[in-house]
């Protein structure tokens, strides 16, 4: 409930939607953080080390959400072999309906348990969906703000993919601006 109470006063109040990375910017490192996930079994970032992470926070409520879920269980199947991984994170306010919203509709990557804390520790989750490309050696490398980017989202991964499988020994280091 606090998550919707404080979105509703950013539109009352007239403030934007999307949180900012604050110090969590584009290049700056991920924090790391551990949460459970659906079964209650504690999930750290840093285990995901060496990975590029598709980092989504959703909720079941969100219907743009639920429309890319589908899509990143497809890129999870497809891309995790080079190195992909999807997380999900829920934002609802009661873990229940992330549960029983993945038990009618799976995925194909892990779903975690978010709460207000793990999304300011990611400068503010004050909309959804909200994902971070986060590369191999934790670095932000994108923030997509809303469920419209997924074509540019793609290309990236797909790009982030490629220069990881050209680099000697799979180092990926990201140069360049992000997309949004």
């Amino acid at each position: 409930m606090k998550l919707i109470a404080r979105i509703a006063a950013a539109v009352i109040l007239g403030a934007p939607l999307c949180g900012a990375a604050g110090s969590n910017a584009i290049g700056g490192m991920a924090p790391d953080f551990s949460r459970p996930d659906l079964a209650g079994k504690p999930v750290r970032l840093a285990d995901y080390h060496g990975k590029l992470v598709l980092l989504n926070f959703w909720a079941s409520w969100c219907g743009p959400c639920l429309e890319e879920m589908p899509k990143f269980s497809g890129w999870q199947r497809e891309y995790g072999a080079q190195g992909l991984q999807v997380i999900g994170v829920s934002m609802d306010d009661d873990s229940a309906a992330a549960r029983r919203l993945i038990a009618r509709h799976p995925t194909t990557y892990p779903i975690l348990i978010g709460d207000a804390a793990l999304g300011e520790s990611f400068g503010g989750v004050l909309g959804l969906p909200l994902s971070y490309l986060i590369d191999p050696q934790g670095r932000i490398v994108a923030r997509y703000q809303g469920n419209g980017g997924l074509p540019k989202m793609e290309a990236k991964i797909k790009a982030l993919l490629a220069q990881r499988s050209k680099s000697v020994g799979g180092d990926l280091t990201l140069t360049g601006s992000p997309q949004k």
